[in-house]
């Protein structure tokens, strides 16, 4: 099982009434949340890790989850309200406003870490969960925990809008980097966390931090996999773009499927994967996020639409 740690919350995305006026409708998202349905609707075993709510909204995300195969019984569960994020598009690309004082997700504390069950083979971490607390402390305890005996994976996917306190951001995304076998940043986050310049050699210093493959997407272009002696290319699949919003989430849960698929999930498989595994993580990847950009809202593929 790969178990997905990380934010569930409600997007609320842009929408027109039938009368003409602006409006928003509700769906389930998150950064996690999404790669954890990717990864279900991939066929891949997966559980998923938050605080989730017991109100409308936190029964609509486990809702959401169960349909696509996701396990929710490692979640926290409280009466705290749900996180909202209200999405904005620009040119296509989106933007978010994020409502999540005193919430479940973000009230989660390492008292709630769950016990790792034996058949845990992966642990995925990301999102915005990562820029506040005390929810952060939390998911870099479980990372920390579990990352000895355990494949883990990280995406920070920053928001820098988000951020409240920069300095203990980075500090807390430099330990996890560390901690991961495999990181994915986009273009967009590796300009954030290191100067400006060419991609390989500043996701080769990400290398040089610990992890073992480091994947760099490039949105409408493709993306990049490097390990120590390999780096692969493979452009984006073409697809009519409605929005971009859950493309990168989906990416990461093909990269997993991917590896899931071929019986690397584990430290020491990722670490000798040569280039034919960097390209079928690159190949599943692109692909599961052409359909989702292809869809409005994050609405990831299921196995069979990729066969």
């Amino acid at each position: 099982m790969i178990l997905c740690c990380g934010e569930a919350l409600i997007d609320m995305l842009p929408r027109e009434s039938t009368r003409g006026e602006p409006a928003f409708a509700p769906a389930p998202g998150g950064a996690v949340f999404n790669t954890a349905l990717a990864l279900g609707r991939l066929g891949v075993k997966t559980g998923f890790f938050s605080g989730l709510s017991t109100d409308l909204f936190g029964q609509m995300l486990s809702e959401a989850l169960t349909a696509s195969g996701v396990d929710t019984a490692l979640a926290a569960r409280s009466d705290r309200p749900t996180t909202l994020a209200f999405v904005t598009l620009v040119d296509g690309q989106a933007r978010y406003a994020f409502y999540d004082e005193g919430t479940a997700g973000r009230m989660l504390s390492p008292a709630d870490l769950p016990a790792l069950p034996p058949a845990l083979r992966a642990l995925f971490f990301g999102g915005i969960s990562l820029a506040v607390e005390p929810c952060a402390a939390a998911y870099e305890a479980l990372m920390v925990r579990a990352a000895p005996g355990h494949l883990t994976m990280l995406d920070p996917n920053i928001r820098p809008g988000f951020i409240r306190d920069e300095a203990a951001y980075r500090a807390r995304i430099g330990r996890m980097i560390a901690a991961a076998d495999i990181v994915k940043l986009s273009d967009e986050d590796l300009d954030w966390l290191t100067s400006p310049g060419a991609i390989e050699p500043r996701a080769r210093a990400i290398l040089a931090r610990g992890p073992k493959l480091v994947f760099i997407t490039e949105g409408a272009r493709g993306a990049h996999g490097f390990s120590a002696t390999e780096a692969i290319f493979v452009p984006a699949q073409e697809a009519t773009v409605v929005d971009t919003v859950g493309a990168g989430d989906t990416f990461n849960a093909g990269v997993l499927a991917a590896l899931d698929r071929a019986g690397l999930l584990s430290k020491q498989a990722v670490a000798a994967a040569d280039g034919a595994v960097l390209e079928a993580c690159l190949r599943l990847g692109t692909a599961a996020a052409a359909v989702t950009v292809a869809r409005a809202g994050a609405n990831p593929p299921w196995k069979e639409e990729l066969e």
